[in-house]
């Protein structure tokens, strides 16, 4: 595959300063690592500080209550935020993610955050919360098209958009011409779906994506009343290459599909005794992938 860009994410690393952090992921060998304005910061300054340590800056986050009409409006000027700074820092992406977790209470009366991993039909958003989720997200996509950002739904576990259905049902009411897709292949396989049958039915939309190994032991032994941070607490993340996800297969679809465009590494927690060393296990097997 041809400029393809490898990043880090952050959330690894606890308890230190951002220019410790970019400093140890270049160090284990990075292109660059997600970045978003900050309050009281200008955009140079982010751009320069990650210039400092020889990174780029890669695709930011927003994630949001979209199904909340009482949010649309903060949702929108918070997009149009994120995509100024993204075009100022040469980014062409933006991650887009529902919110839910401990916000969002399922039918069954369980949070998503509860719900994780099982849910449940009757766990899922109404009709009326789909269709509000939707035309939030096509005036998202719109607004950051006109900085030339492609908005990238991001799926997550315990969010309110979790399995291989929600994806597919709220993927048939967005227009697919301001929205796009930056999956999280961890997310994916957590919530039981077929990363790679995934990936190879939606490949045309992939700009960008979250590369996400899990464990597959945590997988077996999880019990209907883990929810998201006991899964967590017990190991679900591993480093890319230790997990169950398939990699050669989803980069071979990518491949095929002339992807080009950032990818972006993350083990939110690690079992190892530090960040640095996840960091340089998972960049030293995409580089056994030819990446």
């Amino acid at each position: 595959m041809q400029n393809i860009l490898i990043g880090c994410g952050q959330l690894t690393w606890k308890n230190m300063s951002e220019n410790a952090v970019l400093a140890e992921i270049a160090q284990a060998g990075y292109d660059g690592a997600p970045s978003g304005p900050k309050a009281g910061r200008a955009t140079a300054e982010t751009i320069a500080t990650f210039t400092q340590h020889g990174l780029k800056p890669a695709p930011g986050y927003l994630g949001a209550n979209f199904w909340n009409p009482a949010e649309e409006s903060a949702i929108l000027a918070r997009a149009r935020e994120l995509a100024h700074f993204a075009q100022a820092a040469g980014v062409t992406e933006l991650y887009v993610a529902a919110g839910g977790f401990d916000q969002y209470t399922t039918r069954r009366g369980l949070t998503r955050a509860q719900a994780s991993g099982h849910v449940q039909p009757e766990d899922s958003m109404t009709d009326a919360e789909f269709d509000q989720f939707a035309k939030t997200l096509n005036r998202v996509g719109e607004i950051t098209l006109e900085y030339g950002v492609a908005s990238c739904f991001h799926n997550h576990v315990g969010a309110t958009i979790e399995t291989r259905g929600e994806m597919d049902r709220l993927l048939s009411l967005v227009d697919r011409a301001v929205i796009f897709l930056g999956p999280d292949t961890g997310h994916l396989a957590w919530a039981g779906a077929d990363v790679v049958q995934f990936c190879r039915d939606y490949a045309g939309s992939i700009k960008t994506m979250h590369l996400k190994d899990v464990n597959p032991e945590v997988l077996r032994r999880g019990q209907p009343d883990w929810g998201y941070r006991h899964y967590s607490d017990q190991g679900i993340w591993t480093e890319l290459g230790q997990g169950c996800v398939d990699f050669p297969a989803i980069l071979q679809i990518l491949k095929e599909a002339d992807f080009s465009g950032w990818l972006i590494v993350e083990t939110d927690v690690t079992q190892l005794p530090t960040a640095r060393e996840s960091a340089i296990i998972s960049r030293e097997y995409l580089r056994t992938l030819g990446l």
